[in-house]
């Protein structure tokens, strides 16, 4: 669905605001970390930075803002577009209403930092809702084609999708009745940076974002939903890296060497995805907008029988 010229400029404006935002966070931890690298691998899990703050699903973030920036300036965002980089903005930051808040949050970060991020969950938020809004209520009269996502893309999100819901619910039915909830609201004793999501959380809203991918086939939320999958992979077969369980994978129970599987399939699987996606030629416009006539309307053709 294709929008207007003021949806797209209103659009662009929100992505430069939430691109501003998540860099400025990136821009802070490098400067905090010794090297860029060690980023990386605080990202990726293979090194606990006790000074960071971001995620891997930050520079994620601000890809996607960008991505939608460039394609409403040159006029191929579609609402989509909009409504994908909306969703992800509000998957990603919603958590921080409530684990930023908690009691324990004053032992993790001073009240300056905290407040900081706190202000930034709040915007990303409202800047997120707006996209929304924007997609919604500015759509054109006239259409074209929805970007479609080919049929093997949507296999494997709907595997991956299922894949990590699985073994969500396998561990919640298994966990101990008061930590049951940890995983989605965070707790003291979880090592998570500043504006990490809770890993439950962010797994089940993963599935979900997939699974809607995988039956509506639309290429925008097809992206995202994948870019999401890998990052939650990539970081979990990190933290095997940095714990040295891959150097014993044989000494691990079947349960266990499964979940290890598993994690290396859904990287696999949102990598190929975003690649076939990304290969995918975009919907040209069915329609091109023309500067009305000046001068006199051209003649009539006369009535049969004349």
């Amino acid at each position: 669905m294709t929008l207007t010229s003021g949806a797209r400029r209103t659009g662009a404006a929100l992505c430069i605001a939430l691109a501003l935002i998540e860099g400025g966070w990136i821009v802070r931890d490098l400067t905090a970390m010794r090297s860029s690298l060690d980023l990386w691998n605080s990202w990726i899990g293979r090194l606990h930075g006790r000074s960071t703050t971001t995620t891997l699903e930050t520079p994620l973030l601000l890809l996607v803002h960008v991505t939608v920036l460039v394609g409403a300036v040159r006029r191929r965002t579609t609402a989509g577009a909009l409504v994908a980089a909306g969703l992800v903005t509000l998957v990603v930051r919603l958590p921080g209403l409530w684990v930023l808040t908690s009691p324990w949050m004053d032992l993790r970060a001073t009240d300056e930092l905290r407040m900081r991020a706190v202000y930034t969950s709040l915007a990303a938020l409202g800047l997120g809702v707006g996209l929304l809004i924007t997609a919604a209520a500015g759509r054109s009269a006239a259409t074209r084609p929805t970007q479609r996502a080919p049929l093997l893309t949507s296999l494997l999100l709907g595997v991956a999708a299922g894949v990590l819901a699985g073994w969500e619910i396998r561990r919640f039915a298994r966990s101990p009745d008061g930590e049951a909830l940890d995983r989605f609201t965070a707790s003291e004793s979880a090592l998570l940076p500043l504006l990490a999501a809770p890993p439950g959380w962010l797994a089940v809203l993963t599935a979900m974002l997939a699974l809607v991918a995988t039956l509506a086939a639309v290429r925008p939320l097809g992206l995202v939903a994948a870019a999401l999958l890998a990052a939650a992979a990539v970081r979990q077969l990190g933290g095997l890296l940095r714990d040295g369980v891959a150097l014993r994978l044989k000494e691990l129970s079947v349960e266990e060497q499964l979940l290890v599987a598993s994690w290396g399939f859904e990287a696999t699987a949102g990598a190929v995805v975003l690649v076939l996606l990304a290969r995918s030629e975009p919907v040209r416009p069915a329609f091109r907008e023309s500067p009305p006539a000046i001068g006199p309307p051209p003649p009539s053709a006369p009535p049969p029988g004349w």
